[in-house]
């Protein structure tokens, strides 16, 4: 059995909101491992924050831009440790720059970004400069594109999240405008998926076995657990999918009524989403 620390149970309670004694316990039954436990604190049916296991405490500046024919978008993490650094403007600009380089290139991988030349130097070698620079590590904690007729990019107030958003539909600045407002939807509801059918499985046969466990846990009888699970199932698909939840600037449509009302034709392609911590 893993010695379970208590920064360690307190880390899982600020993780997911559980009370100290229900993280400890959920740490001893997944012998420590934090992501198995955040999943039995779920099937005993604790309501845990929107948080997931895999949240570090990297600082940073994350930025997303399209590129002029507005189908290519991109966004660009860069981490460091403290937050002091990440507020700094030089630190920023960095980022920037390899943003535009990104932008430029529309490098295919993470890999390809670091070794693109950025003022006589390989992107790495600039991470590497600015490290020596500040004394913190500096690394690039992630890259993502999407290529599309049209590509918008957002970034939130604080350069903490930005996204990237494609769609089919190119003409017009009413699409512009839905694109802009679309990537602002993911950043605010961080969708796992475009569409129903593009969950991955292993998303749903979790969420089928959590649902299961939360109905056994109420004393369900078995011969319905399959059925209640799969009601929990369809309401998760709708909640964390993008063309089926809520719009958020009309709470009265989802996001697929939004979408054909603009054009009968028009839909998401693809998004990503950056968020430092996440």
């Amino acid at each position: 059995m893993a010695n379970i620390t208590a920064a360690e149970v307190n880390n899982l309670r600020k993780m997911t909101g559980a009370g100290m004694m229900d993280c400890k316990k959920a740490l001893i039954e997944s012998d420590g491992d934090v992501e198995k436990a955040i999943d039995i604190l779920r099937k005993k049916g604790q309501k845990i924050a929107a948080k997931r296991a895999d949240k570090s405490a990297s600082e940073g500046v994350v930025l997303a831009a399209s590129n002029d024919a507005g189908n290519f978008a991109a966004v660009v993490m860069v981490n460091c440790e403290t937050d002091f650094v990440a507020k700094n403007s030089d630190f920023v600009d960095f980022t920037k720059s390899i943003l535009n380089l990104a932008i430029a290139k529309a490098p295919k991988s993470a890999d390809e970004l670091l070794a693109l030349d950025l003022n006589g130097r390989t992107v790495e070698e600039n991470l590497s400069d600015q490290m020596g620079k500040i004394g913190e590590s500096i690394k690039l904690g992630g890259y993502d594109f999407i290529e599309a007729p049209m590509a918008s990019a957002y970034n939130h107030q604080g350069n903490r999240l930005s996204t990237v958003l494609g769609m089919n539909v190119a003409e017009g600045e009413i699409i512009a405008q839905v694109g802009h407002e679309l990537a602002m939807q993911v950043a605010a509801m961080n969708p796992v998926a475009v569409d129903k059918d593009d969950v991955a499985q292993s998303v749903i046969d979790k969420e089928i076995e959590i649902g299961k466990e939360q109905a056994r846990e109420q004393g369900k009888p078995e011969e319905m657990l399959e059925k209640i699970a799969m009601g929990k199932l369809n309401k998760f698909l709708k909640d964390n999918t993008l063309l089926n939840q809520v719009f958020v600037r009309d709470g009265k449509k989802i996001v697929r009524d939004y979408l054909k009302e603009t054009n009968s034709e028009l839909t998401v392609t693809g998004f990503k989403r950056q968020m430092l911590g996440a």
